[in-house]
């Protein structure tokens, strides 16, 4: 359909598909969809979406019509014994067949008013003429009589439902003879299940050539857009109703079937490497299919792993079979390449740092898509995950996690991957090996592009991970919070483990619980008290599970326990020991801290602000500072111990975690959730508030530990009486999104802080360490070694605990929310114009934001030849013959 008169006699038919009720099946009318069109543009160009939204609320019986030719053409030609043939079965009818369905089908997922009948259509059962019948009904010789009677033949047949017979058929072209695969020799299957490349499950490539490539594409976008109906529903109703598309791809019982699928994606993704052949700008200019193969077998691979098959109540819920099998491998070449894979695309722009071309990072967009596979691999895969870290590879997939996650902290629409690195982070936290492995030195932080660099390093990957998390926290403006849990949990689950900190990252724990342990903070919201919590049980870790070889036997067990415990416990940490004696006021201060004493903290910093015409402080969030400016506290008399009062907070650090700041834009629910268990698991409950998603996995001190408090030391203070409740200042407290601290809240919390062992390595340290050693900013040698010498009593370890990150209904919303903006967005890229898959529909999985056309540009060249073959389009696809002259036709619903 090269010339423009061809392009007016299809839009033509368009018109007639909406505007004549009742095409009858059998009009050669259908036959136009599969023989004109000669490129997917043309459909997408010329099938606009008024045309396609028109034509379903005024004639649906057409389009009802119009799926039944097109798929029924295609079921035809899978079966034909000569496909693909260019004069008996063409190639081209087939492709336009998968086209038509592609543009089509997306404003039918819309239109909410249309799911019962989707439902009957594409999945009820069916009735077709049997072949029987259909033969007995044709004449083959003109004047010839049956003399004899036949006998009666069953007309019609049960089958499959629709949407079923297509999707298998779809299944079987990805793996076609002469089609997608090269061609099989006579006598032969036409569908073989053939890896496409070499690598898991497959030691040799087949040949391939650039149409097999070109129409694998085809097919996998249309497989893509029936899997797309998830787009059309809100995250909190997709993970509990599910897409009937992809349960029946992902609970496919032919093992044959999924792992050719399976290891086709995987391996063609992996074996992808644009820095080997080509120059990164060159990407900028021209369209690479390759990279379009890449971008939908990556896609459909993560649609298929990440899918939640929905639970049916009474009946017992189906595997993923995709996600099954990805789970049961188990060879270490197979890992090696799927790590090679993953590293060489997640490199590139780390690579591409140092290149001097401008925007050379922008064809590198398969990231995120891959930190999400990594993800998907190491939660469903145990083999692999300790493959990565007992090999050390974990190292150098932190380093490139910690690398985006920094990259991206400022950008808005990159705040899920950041809170996706950040939950694979705890995710990889929780094994015992990884937080042992992370007290290797790290020596490769000057060849790491500035983005992540830390000047002045020296460490292990501990020391490095730890900065950089205390960066993201500190440096992201608050728009963070929903992710500092999962942030506190890496500490929290390998602090354990952890040995020789460096003094600066001693200094930026100690900062953390600083502007943690500030009233500011802690009365900012319900749940702050928890990150406060989850820090000082890390704190905890470091010092209790340091110990000697004399504190364990050599089976291991502890035998400390008999009388008291004499332990060398600092020998591995003394600068951390240092830093927490150098702040021991705000520990103790922390003890008698209560709703009162916060209240006149945060009046006299906000006395002291306005003395000092300084800036606001970076604790307080907006709506905090304006409602903090009008507290009103009475006068308490405390406790000799210090009060938080006496120590002061510091200033320039991070946002208050309030509950208006979780947003980031989105409409979207966001996981933040981290519970104490042992394994990860995906196992999904129905979540019915989005407080479901506050971490849940801190503890508090037990009775028995606070049994052991040093002697001397005064018990927490409960001096708020119930006179205190009813003050005016307790009337005037501010209401942080609809919270109002007050004193019972305070001692549901407080008393269970884990202060024991902190309190007591200070009460036992402090005489050791001269007075003007903890003035000064750094320990001497002396002090350092007498830490180190030192023997602490009346400590036990506690449990290790990990807090592993856990699946919920909002949390699994979020997560295919995710991976689809990613699809959505990179559709737009691959298909630029007109032609997009999801243009112009309703999405509801999250928010689209429109942007102004942009013209031809270095990155987006455009001819002559192009402008004017555009405008041709344009034009007649915009065509309406029954709008009047001089109005804009159109657009439907």
């Amino acid at each position: 359909m090269g010339a423009s008169d061809s392009k007016l006699v299809f839009k033509k038919g368009i018109f007639r598909l909406s505007e004549e009720r009742h095409i009858p099946a059998d009009d050669a009318y259908w036959t136009s969809f599969w023989e004109l069109p000669e490129s997917s543009e043309d459909i997408f160009s010329l099938f606009s979406p008024s045309d396609v939204r028109r034509t379903r609320d005024n004639a649906l019986e057409n389009l009802e019509t119009l799926i039944l030719a097109v798929t029924s053409r295609l079921f035809n030609l899978r079966h034909h014994p000569s496909f693909p043939d260019p004069e008996f079965a063409p190639e081209r009818d087939a492709l336009n067949c998968i086209r038509v369905l592609a543009r089509v089908l997306p404003f039918l997922y819309e239109k909410e008013s249309l799911q019962d009948w989707e439902e009957r259509f594409f999945w009820g059962q069916r009735r077709r003429r049997t072949r029987m019948s259909s033969i007995a009904s044709e004449v083959l010789f003109d004047g010839v009589q049956d003399v004899q009677p036949r006998a009666p033949v069953e007309e019609f047949e049960e089958v499959r439902p629709l949407a079923e017979e297509l999707i298998d058929t779809l299944i079987d072209l990805l793996f076609f003879s002469d089609l997608t695969v090269p061609k099989q020799p006579q006598g032969r299957p036409k569908v073989s299940y053939a890896i496409w490349q070499s690598g898991v499950g497959c030691n040799a490539s087949i040949p391939t050539t650039k149409e097999h490539e070109s129409n694998r594409c085809e097919i996998l976008r249309l497989l893509l857009t029936l899997a797309g109906q998830s787009m059309y529903m809100t995250p909190s109703l997709l993970p509990q109703k599910g897409t009937r598309a992809l349960t029946h791809i992902c609970t496919c019982p032919d093992k044959q079937v999924v792992l050719s699928v399976l290891c086709s994606l995987l391996n063609t993704t992996l074996k992808y490497n644009p820095a080997s052949w080509r120059v990164p700008y060159n990407t900028l200019v021209f369209k690479d299919p390759k990279q379009i193969l890449i971008t939908y077998t990556l896609q459909f691979l993560l649609v298929t792993l990440l899918y939640p098959i929905p639970e049916q109540p009474g009946v017992p819920t189906p595997k993923n079979f995709y996600r099954h099998f990805l789970g049961r491998l188990h060879r270490p070449q197979d890992f090696q390449f799927i790590v090679d894979g993953m590293t060489r695309i997640l490199n590139q722009p780390l690579q591409a740092n140092g290149s001097y071309i401008p925007g050379s990072q922008q064809s590198l967009r398969f990231a995120p898509e891959i930190i999400m596979l990594f993800w998907e691999i190491t939660q469903c895969n145990k083999r692999f995950r300790s493959f990565i870290i007992d090999t050390e590879r974990a190292h150098d997939f932190v380093i490139l996690i910690l690398f985006y996650a920094l990259e991206y902290k400022g950008d808005a629409s990159k705040q899920g991957v950041v809170r996706m690195c950040a939950f694979l982070l705890q995710t990889l936290s929780v094994e015992k090996n990884f937080g042992v492995n992370l007290n290797k030195t790290f020596e490769a932080q000057d060849t790491l592009p500035p983005a992540i660099r830390i000047v002045g390093f020296r460490g292990t990957y501990a020391d490095f991970l730890i900065q950089s998390i205390y960066n993201l926290i500190t440096k992201s403006q608050g728009t963070l919070t929903a992710i500092y849990p999962a942030l506190l949990a890496v500490i929290n689950n390998v602090s354990a483990y952890l040995e020789g900190l460096s003094k600066p990252t001693c200094l930026k724990l100690m900062q953390l619980f600083n502007s943690m342990s500030s009233p500011s903070f802690l009365l900012a919201n319900e749940t702050n008290h928890d990150l406060l919590r989850s820090l000082l049980e890390a704190m905890n870790a470091v010092v209790e599970h340091q110990y000697q070889s004399e504190l364990r036997t050599r089976t291991g067990v502890y035998v400390g326990r008999v009388l008291s415990v004499l332990t060398n416990v600092f020998a591995e940490n003394p600068e951390f020991v240092f830093a927490v004696v150098k702040n021991r006021k705000k520990f103790e201060a922390l003890r008698s801290f209560t709703l009162e004493s916060g209240q006149e903290e945060i009046e006299r910093r906000n006395r002291q602000r306005k003395e000092q015409s300084a800036g606001q402080d970076a604790l307080e969030s907006n709506s905090t500072r304006s409602s903090v400016d009008s507290l009103r506290s009475p006068t308490v008399s405390h406790p000799r111990t210090p009060t938080l009062g006496d120590v002061a907070e510091e200033d320039g650090t991070f946002a208050i975690g309030d509950d208006e700041d979780d947003s980031d834009g989105e409409e979207r629910p966001t996981p933040a959730a981290s519970s104490p268990s042992e394994n990860p698991s995906r196992a999904s409950s129905v979540a019915g508030q989005a407080e479901d998603e506050v971490p849940r996995q801190l503890r508090g001190m037990t009775e028995k530990a606070r049994g052991k408090m040093p002697a001397g030391v005064p018990v927490f203070s409960r001096q708020n009486s119930t006179t205190s409740l009813s003050s005016p200042t307790s009337s005037s407290l501010p209401q942080f999104g609809g919270f109002e601290p007050s004193a019972h809240w305070i001692e549901s919390w407080l008393p269970e802080l884990p202060l024991h062992t902190i309190l007591t390595l200070i009460q036992q340290l402090t005489a050791l360490i001269p007075r003007q050693t903890l003035v000064s900013e750094m320990a001497t040698p002396a002090a350092l070694r007498s830490i180190q010498e030192v023997k602490l009593v009346g400590v036990d370890p506690s449990p290790i605990r990990v807090q592993s990150f856990e699946w919920s209904q909002l949390a699994l919303g979020w997560y295919e929310s995710l991976l689809w903006g990613f699809i959505f967005a990179s559709e737009m890229q691959v298909a630029k114009g007109t032609v997009g898959i999801w243009n112009a529909t309703s999405i509801k999985l999250f928010r689209v934001q429109e942007t102004a056309p942009q013209g031809p540009s270095l990155t987006s060249p455009r001819g002559a030849v192009d402008a004017v073959g555009s405008n041709i389009v344009s034009r007649i696809g915009a065509m309406n013959p029954r709008s009047a002259p001089g109005t804009a036709p159109s657009g439907g619903s």
